[in-house]
């Protein structure tokens, strides 16, 4: 292991951290309904799954869930179900009003629970262990050292939480929360629809 692959690898889980998927919707809509501790925490949540499906990789997963096809797809099956059942909670929620309250202020919701949302979300696509597979398979090499693969699953953690992180900042600033809960009915609806779509896509394929 060098550290100009260590690098590549870091640039790869960035970039796919960075685009779209379940965790940003999640992280966007929890940002501008209970403000930033809440999103703070969801964040740490998702850098905890990543660094589950990190792990679980390195260990072998991707090439099990090759070897027992059943496997796989259960777990697809059962995220799938989550993230739907998400998307079914945002329109049951769309109509109601947002009450803005100020960051000092109690929440339904606290950060422990915002952390373990952050994490099941992360863990209900097990496409993550696969991706985390073929990047692990096709650059990291079999005689890689301990301290180089506990410093890839730091680095994939510190970049997944730190990104939602900047997400959570943007989407609970004052002007952010008071122009999601002008449009709140149709933003839940229109991210229950896409994590709906996540959720479906998962199943199908």
């Amino acid at each position: 292991m060098t550290f100009a692959l260590f690098l590549t690898i870091v640039g790869i889980h960035l970039a796919a951290a960075i685009s779209p998927g379940p965790a940003f919707f999640v992280s966007i809509r929890m940002a501008a309904t209970d403000g930033f501790q809440n999103a703070a925490a969801l964040a740490l949540g998702f850098g905890l799954g990543a660094a589950i499906w990190a792990t679980a990789a390195m260990t072998g997963v991707a090439i099990l869930f090759e070897l027992v096809p059943a496997l796989f797809t259960g777990l697809k099956l059962v995220g799938a179900a989550f993230l739907i059942f998400l998307a079914l909670m945002m329109w049951r929620d769309a109509s109601e009003p947002l009450q803005i309250a100020s960051e000092d202020q109690p929440r339904k919701t606290k950060p422990i629970g915002a952390a373990r949302l952050g994490l099941l979300t992360f863990l209900s696509n097990p496409k993550s262990a696969v991706f985390f597979g073929a990047v692990f398979i096709g650059l990291v090499p079999p005689e890689t050292s301990f301290v180089w693969q506990a410093a890839i699953v730091a680095v994939i953690f510190f970049n997944e939480t730190l990104w939602y992180l900047l997400v959570a900042r943007l989407f609970s600033t004052a002007r952010a929360r008071h122009a999601y809960a002008r449009a709140k009915s149709g933003i839940d609806r229109m991210f229950g629809f896409f994590l709906a779509g996540l959720g479906a896509k998962i199943a199908l394929t």
